[in-house]
């Protein structure tokens, strides 16, 4: 915001939890236009007394499907209330999800949608790929992919802290400058890897999709999926990170056999074939799972009906004589017919 607004009038304060809530809490009692805060905090602002919202008239709820899907629901639905009554409130989301609509129902008054684009157009300019890879294998191909390539400006996403700290570690063993961001790390260090890295003070970043999220950086030729995320919005969030202001992307996902069912899905729902390989050197051992063989049955045949072909006509086969019946003398003399 300071960036946008650095010809403007416009004075701008943050309120966040990670650092020290009374300093935030002076700098917006000075008197500021615009605040940007986690609902968290600002919530504790509130009831704090640090801060009154009765004069706030424009409200706008960035990431609001993420924020929601965290647990801000409560928190968002008690800040609502106490700004202005003629106010005017914007919610920001990837996804119009159930959370989404009762929140809207709930404060917004006559709402209007707009849709900028689908997710599929998102992600046409990206160019996409798949390296097919062994789970025990991904991080020595990792490691190897980005220095065998000479790649200066990575974004590695994963789907735990754990991993976060594991990758990183094993990258700057290998040489390669890494740093990490999760929700376990303070504000202040997550804003200092940050800024290392769109300095370019070092090759790699890798983050948790929640840690990631409200990341911009205009010139990020490449982001790698270690793991794959759970849903198709959470892919295009991730892969969204590259390819920007009419740069060149390049997204990959390393993909082990647990995962092709999901990577399915994926490219279903974006209607989209995204090309595989493999590397030198890391073959695969994992077992692929089964592909059902299709079978074209005839209508006739699923439906029970006969076949109305006519059938071969075979030899006659050789009958044996049947036997005459034993006829007594009661029987000879009984006359049949009309009488």
């Amino acid at each position: 915001m300071s960036h946008y607004a650095r010809y403007l009038d416009i004075s701008q304060g943050v309120a966040y939890g990670g650092v020290s809530a009374k300093e935030q809490a002076i700098k917006i009692q000075k008197g500021i236009d615009i605040l940007i805060a986690t609902p968290g905090r600002l919530l504790e602002l509130c009831e704090n007394k640090s801060i009154d919202l009765k004069s706030v008239n424009t409200l706008v709820l960035d990431e609001a499907d993420t924020m929601l899907d965290m647990g801000f629901l409560q928190d968002i639905e008690k800040i609502f209330p106490q700004i202005s009554p003629k106010r005017q409130i914007m919610m920001f989301s990837a996804t119009l999800n159930q959370n989404i609509k009762k929140l809207a129902k709930e404060f917004l008054n006559e709402p209007v949608v707009i849709e900028v684009s689908s997710q599929r157009s998102s992600v046409d300019i990206i160019e996409q790929q798949i390296i097919k890879v062994d789970e025990e294998k991904k991080l020595a191909l990792l490691s190897f992919f980005i220095g065998s390539k000479n790649l200066q400006k990575v974004l590695v996403f994963t789907n735990t802290k754990a991993n976060v700290d594991l990758i990183t570690q094993t990258l700057n063993l290998d040489g390669l400058t890494a740093l990490g961001i999760h929700g376990d790390i303070k504000q202040p260090a997550r804003a200092r890897a940050l800024r290392k890295f769109k300095a370019n003070e070092i090759r790699v970043l890798v983050a948790t999709d929640i840690a990631a999220r409200g990341i911009d950086i205009e010139e990020l030729p490449h982001v790698i999926n270690y793991d794959l995320p759970q849903s198709t919005s959470d892919y295009t969030h991730r892969i969204g990170r590259t390819g920007r202001a009419g740069n060149a992307g390049v997204a990959i996902s390393l993909l082990c056999v647990k995962e092709y069912k999901q990577m399915e899905e994926i490219q279903k729902d974006l209607i989209i074939n995204i090309p595989f390989t493999t590397m030198e050197g890391f073959d695969l051992t994992e077992r692929e799972p089964r592909t059902k063989k299709v079978v074209n049955t005839k209508l006739s045949v699923k439906k029970g009906l006969k076949d109305k072909k006519p059938r071969p006509r075979t030899a006659p086969t050789a009958t044996k004589p049947k036997k005459s019946k034993k006829t007594t003398k009661r029987d000879a003399n009984r006359k049949f017919g009309k009488r």
